[in-house]
């Protein structure tokens, strides 16, 4: 546990802190100095005001982040504050990044691709045959698949991605010390046995209450490169989660039904109102997404080694060398560069053949 921990978990108990200010807070401050910062400099930042420099100046409750530090330890959970290295980077890229998650597991929360597959807890035949299918055909790119433990569509993806030896992860809505639906913790067991996890943005003793639930949703489209509905209603927590998907800029795909369906409804409306891609089979999302298997990849890397480039470009180049795809927003944030340089860069080494665009805003070397 790293010596910060207390402040960092206590930054998430501060009245009128939530997740977008705790954000704003920690480019301004070390989250120690957070607590130490005057009320006159608090009030003057973008998102602050006076209201929460005052919550920030007058808070001095730290028995809560004194009682999750001793659950974490006993249980052995990995917090992941949002400046952590192991922290999901995905989740820096949207606007509202959970300040600290609670990890359980041995799954790799920034795999080269993560993919979300979520849908109602009533499935039907049809629901239950696609998920397996998709899993099954998932398993030939080895992705890890993010769920919310729920009945139905989530623990029919859960158990595929056993069966094929995938690593699976649950999202939650209430803290670690409890599974709910409770009929799922032999499951939730099963998923950290082999190699996936559990994860919540939840204290522990959180329950499971209803308004909890659009977080997990959250925790999923945002863990996601693409998120996948299988079965759902107009309404319910799969909707949620494509219309938070579409909010950070990832693919959402849906899985067309009789238009008579009730349970495809909200599928045949997402597909409808352009919100989500029509998916009959996973080699469609997996040519969408940009991840057929390259095989001259290593050749043309070498080839951007003797082209000339400018400075700008250099620094793009060095960026995406770093990992296999990098979001527009961490680009922007790692570059030191305007915009507008870093968009120019990044046209200049598309037309030299040497970066390539993908869906989500998202680039990467040919």
């Amino acid at each position: 546990m790293t010596p910060d921990l207390l402040y960092q978990l206590a930054l998430t108990t501060i009245p009128n802190i939530g997740a977008v200010q705790a954000k704003i807070l920690l480019q301004h401050y070390d989250v120690k100095d957070i607590f130490k910062a005057r009320k006159t400099e608090l009030e003057k930042i973008e998102g602050i005001g006076s209201i929460r420099a005052a919550s920030i100046r007058s808070f001095n409750n730290f028995s809560k982040a004194e009682e999750e530090i001793k659950f974490v330890e006993q249980y052995r959970i990995k917090p992941l504050f949002i400046t952590d290295k192991d922290y999901p980077q995905r989740f820096l890229n949207c606007y509202d990044p959970p300040t600290i998650l609670f990890f359980k597991g041995a799954a790799d929360l920034n795999a080269s691709k993560t993919i979300g597959i979520v849908g109602t807890r009533k499935s039907s035949d049809y629901g239950k045959e696609i998920t397996e299918n998709l899993v099954n055909d998932l398993a030939t790119i080895n992705p890890v698949i993010i769920s919310g433990l729920a009945f139905g569509i989530d623990s029919i993806a859960h158990k595929a991605c056993i069966k094929n030896n995938m690593a699976t992860v649950g999202a939650l809505g209430h803290g670690l010390d409890t599974v709910y639906p409770g009929e799922n913790a032999g499951l939730a067991k099963d998923m950290i046995k082999h190699g996936g996890g559990l994860i919540t943005e939840f204290f522990s003793n959180t329950k499971p209450d209803k308004q909890n639930f659009p977080k997990r949703n959250r925790i999923v489209a945002g863990l996601c490169d693409a998120t996948i509905i299988v079965e759902t209603d107009i309404k319910g927590g799969s909707m949620i989660t494509a219309e938070l998907a579409n909010g950070y800029n990832r693919d959402v795909f849906a899985v067309p039904g009789r238009t008579t369906d009730k349970k495809s409804s909200g599928c045949n409306y997402l597909i409808r109102n352009n919100k989500a891609v029509l998916l009959t089979a996973v080699q469609e999302l997996i040519e969408l997404m940009g991840w057929e298997e390259k095989k001259k990849a290593t050749g043309n890397r070498q080839k951007a080694i003797f082209i000339e480039l400018t400075n700008d470009e250099k620094i793009i180049v060095d960026i995406l060398n770093e990992q296999e795809s990098v979001h527009i927003d961490e680009i922007n944030f790692k570059a030191g560069l305007s915009s507008s340089r870093i968009a120019a860069a990044i046209l200049n080494l598309e037309l030299k053949n040497i970066a390539t665009g993908l869906p989500g805003k998202m680039y990467k070397m040919q």
